[in-house]
């Protein structure tokens, strides 16, 4: 897994419709006084330069971000693309903010940001990234290094009962999908109230139609799927051909949000004439999951 670095694919397809979605989950949350947390498990360096050797090397901005500049987009990606221009005042699209950033650029002073992160030279990037912000911000911030599967069970539940929790792994390695799995279920046990958004590829590969089957079959809990596709599957059966959110507990408005959204995107964002998206979503009655949450066991 060290292999991996997500500056490889930053401001791709895939970064588009997570980023775009974490950012409207944070604006509803915003809309209440009551601090709360975002939790990464998996959280990369923080923020990317497009222009260095590792983006470069397969440009994978030029297929994602690239393609919504200079559009007119729907309020859901015309918030996004604002956020990143946070970080580009000189009219550029070179410096690209990860889910970290991101949250930053949304969080009150009373919020807090909880990041873990494994790759060791991903941490270290992602120190200097934080020591580079003002002290205002860095004081929202701690940072782990280690696995954000294990790690979740030492913040769940925060002290403000309310987050939203990321759990976006790179599945290269196929336990991933089984491991992001099993993270979910041990987090609802801990935590059943809490927003969880967990990022997945559309790869041709058993374990990931499984895990996404799995997810739907979640009981007692409101979730929403998208997902967009931008070509067609490769036919050696390589490659990421297109990306889904699922979300527990997602706020009520995100689904209309998305239903508006992702048309948009699938145009804006083919490759080729299969390019397309699904919207599915569960709600199940108020009354099965106050039973749920008092069948669950508080942190220990």
């Amino acid at each position: 897994m060290f292999s991996y670095r997500h500056a490889f694919h930053a401001a791709n397809h895939a970064d588009v419709i997570k980023h775009a979605t974490l950012v409207q989950i944070l604006d509803y949350f915003n809309q209440k006084d009551a601090p709360y947390w975002v939790i990464d498990a998996h959280a990369g360096a923080g923020i990317y330069d497009l222009t260095d050797e590792w983006a470069s090397k397969n440009s994978e901005h030029e297929s994602g971000l690239d393609r919504l500049l200079g559009t007119t987009p729907p309020p859901v990606i015309a918030h996004y693309l604002d956020i990143i221009e946070q970080f580009n005042p000189d009219g550029t699209a070179r410096f690209y903010p990860g889910s970290p950033w991101f949250a930053l650029s949304l969080l009150r002073q009373k919020d807090r940001l909880r990041l873990f992160e494994l790759h060791p030279t991903e941490f270290k990037n992602l120190g200097t990234n934080i020591a580079a912000l003002a002290p205002e911000q860095q004081k929202k911030i701690q940072i782990f290094e280690r696995d954000g599967f294990t790690g979740l069970k030492a913040v769940l539940p925060p002290p403000s009962r309310r987050a939203v929790t990321i759990i976006d792994p790179s599945y290269e390695d196929k336990t991933d999908y089984r491991k992001t799995l099993a993270c979910l279920q041990e987090a609802l046990k801990r935590f059943p109230t809490g927003c969880y958004l967990i990022w997945y590829p559309l790869v041709q590969r058993r374990e990931a139609a499984e895990m996404v089957r799995a997810l739907e079959r979640l009981q007692d809990v409101n979730w929403l799927n998208a997902s967009l596709t931008v070509h067609k599957p490769a036919r050696d059966g390589l490659g990421l051909h297109g990306s889904g959110i699922f979300v527990v507990n997602p706020p009520w408005t995100l689904e209309k949000s998305l239903a508006n959204t992702l048309p948009w995107l699938a145009k804006t964002l083919a490759q080729d004439k299969f390019a397309t998206f699904t919207l599915r979503s569960h709600e199940v009655k108020k009354q099965q999951i106050q039973r749920a949450q008092k069948r669950s066991p508080s942190r220990k």
